[in-house]
């Protein structure tokens, strides 16, 4: 069979992809203490490359007290240059495009992460999650030098050798949370009405726009990552989103990207909505941006039904991990040999080490399963291990 997803894509920058299959951004939680690039790490990277056509590492906090979880990338010094620079080598084998992912935990995290320092946040509102802390609210200098710390990690990602980078405004980190109702009670111009709350998001992309405008010497992609809806009172919904979708569609953006734990999953919030919400999301953009869904996608077949869906890339996570040749057997007409299982006699040879293999496990993968249960709907709206 022909399969669509092998084609190749070119962006209107000029980058042209070798085919439409993305590994999503995935915690490993096995950078170094400091946020360095760890040998384990490149381990990883260098077993899963060279396939698809584009690769999103895991993220990396842009400001020091962005960082959210343990073994987390940082991008906040040049000191990390070096490091990143071997990253994005590593994953660029085989003509596949290597993108970073930048964020700020905002509320997500602790003051043990932050060794001492509160969290911060849009509004002084706790995330409903058990013993989440109190935020700080941002002054409004602290959010500009935020916004501009996205621009200077731009800078950082272009001078390390990277593809591009994705900013992350998903899984209720803190682009999310000035986009949200819940985390964002300001009443000045970052938040309050719908338009108010779209601007920090608009301008950490102006910021890294501006930062691709000065710094790159060749095609450089800028994408950003929305989680469609929130199920808190108050919270986002997916009218909110649809209406933000349109202006992102404006923006100087390369791609837009949807984290979900399921591609066809319909509103989280509305019961009678009978449309998948990336179609619905694929609506609004007509044609403005190539969209990126991914979630509970395995076969070739699976992906194949999002190409016939009009979406122009599909993101394998969980199933990347499972078998990192994916792309290459499905080119050289070996599905058959596609591994669909974990088991612990092939952790190693896909780059799996302890620390990452814990963090799956904490998540929910069973590296002795059989193969043909999911169970995945949820964990990229709601954890970090498919939203890095």
């Amino acid at each position: 069979m022909t399969y669509t997803f092998l084609q190749p894509y070119t962006f209107k920058n000029g980058m042209t992809v070798k085919n439409r299959i993305v590994i999503p951004p995935m915690t490993e939680a096995s950078a170094l203490q400091d946020g360095t690039v760890s040998r384990d790490e490149l381990a990883y990277f260098r077993q899963h490359t060279g396939g698809v056509g584009l690769f999103i590492g895991p993220v990396a906090n842009v400001s020091a007290d962005g960082k959210g979880f343990e073994g987390e990338l940082a991008i906040t010094q040049d000191d990390f240059i070096p490091g990143l620079s071997e990253m994005a080598s590593t994953m660029k084998r085989n003509g596949t495009k290597a993108i970073l992912q930048i964020f700020h935990a905002g509320r997500m995290t602790n003051s043990k992460i932050l060794r001492g320092t509160q969290p911060v946040s849009a509004s002084a509102v706790a995330s409903p999650r058990p013993g989440m802390a109190i935020p700080r609210a941002l002054t409004d200098t602290e959010t500009r030098q935020i916004i501009d710390d996205f621009g200077t990690a731009t800078r950082r990602a272009i001078q390390a050798g990277f593809d591009g980078v994705e900013i992350h405004g998903a899984n209720t980190y803190l682009i999310q949370q000035f986009f949200s109702p819940h985390s964002n009670r300001r009443q000045d111009q970052w938040g309050g009405t719908l338009e108010n709350r779209m601007q920090f998001g608009l301008a950490v992309i102006k910021a890294v726009k501006a930062a691709v405008d000065q710094y790159a010497t060749q095609p450089f992609l800028v994408g950003y990552r929305i989680s469609p809806e929130e199920i808190e009172q108050p919270g986002i919904r997916l009218e909110e989103t649809l209406k933000f979708v349109d202006v992102l569609a404006q923006q100087p953006l390369d791609y837009l990207h949807v984290s979900m734990g399921n591609v066809w999953r319909k509103s989280l919030n509305d019961p009678a909505e009978q449309e998948a919400t990336n179609l619905r999301i694929q609506k609004v953009l007509a044609g403005r941006l190539p969209l990126i869904v991914v979630g509970s996608l395995k076969t070739p077949a699976d992906v194949q039904k999002v190409m016939d869906a009009g979406i122009t890339f599909a993101a394998l996570g969980r199933e990347s991990l499972r078998e990192p040749k994916w792309v290459e057997k499905v080119a050289a007409n070996l599905e058959g040999t596609i591994r669909y299982q974990f088991n612990q006699e092939t952790i190693a040879e896909r780059g799996i080490n302890n620390n990452f293999r814990k963090y799956l496990m904490g998540m929910g993968i069973d590296f002795n399963e059989d193969g043909h249960s999911e169970g995945q709907s949820g964990m990229q709206q709601s954890s970090p291990i498919f939203s890095k």
